[in-house]
């Protein structure tokens, strides 16, 4: 049994390269890329979760985090491709067009991958063909559209519109957030989930991947 606790400290705190020193250490004792996935990253992206809703860590040590996770996965993403693991799922998140906003996204990102999930990130101000060619091109399970401005909210409804006329919106499960969303809203677009937290967001791709 390999001890996690200096690498789930370094993500927490943000510090990028002592989590990838103890990521490489780790590996080189023979931890399993997977293993260091789930018993290192995955807590750790969950504990900054909480304390960032909780109002117990702010934006700036979130971001540091994410970073720190980010690190790691360019050590293990290689090893976890030659072993064959799977993911849980493929997932493909954006912010819907004309909003600008990306830190919930961000955060949501870095939370999924954490916990085991491929993560494909269109970036912010995204149209809804681009989320319709990524689920042709890609073979995604998963679309999960952000928006923080209330006047963006439609752009959601237009991206599941999208998916209706073109025939895939029964290849996907769409799950939506942000500040302004709400769950009612989610149902009334015709959205498969609401996360309304990032930690919340991941919980509800495990059971929209039935995982």
């Amino acid at each position: 049994m390999h001890e996690c606790s200096a690498l789930r400290e370094a993500i927490i705190k943000g510090e990028a390269p002592a989590a990838a020193s103890e990521a490489r250490k780790l590996l080189a004792e023979g931890m399993k890329p997977v293993d260091l996935m789930s018993e290192g990253i995955a807590p750790s992206m969950a504990v900054v979760g909480r304390l960032f809703e909780g109002g117990e860590c702010f934006v700036p040590e979130l971001l540091m985090a994410a970073r720190a996770t980010k690190e790691v996965f360019q050590i293990i993403r290689p090893l976890l491709a030659q072993t064959d693991t799977q993911p849980k799922a493929r997932v493909v998140l954006g912010t819907v067009r004309g909003d600008l906003h990306d830190i919930g996204k961000n955060l949501v990102a870095a939370l999924l991958e954490g916990g085991g999930f491929e993560v494909i990130d269109l970036g912010v101000d995204v149209p809804a063909e681009k989320f319709v060619a990524a689920v042709k091109e890609k073979q995604v399970q998963i679309i999960g559209l952000s928006a923080l401005l209330t006047s963006t909210l439609p752009a959601m409804k237009a991206v599941i519109e999208a998916f209706q006329a073109a025939g895939i919106r029964q290849q996907v499960r769409i799950m939506v957030g942000g500040a302004p969303v709400t769950k009612s809203f989610a149902t009334a677009i015709g959205a498969d989930g609401y996360g309304e937290s990032a930690s919340a967001s991941v919980d509800l791709a495990s059971r929209l991947s039935g995982g």
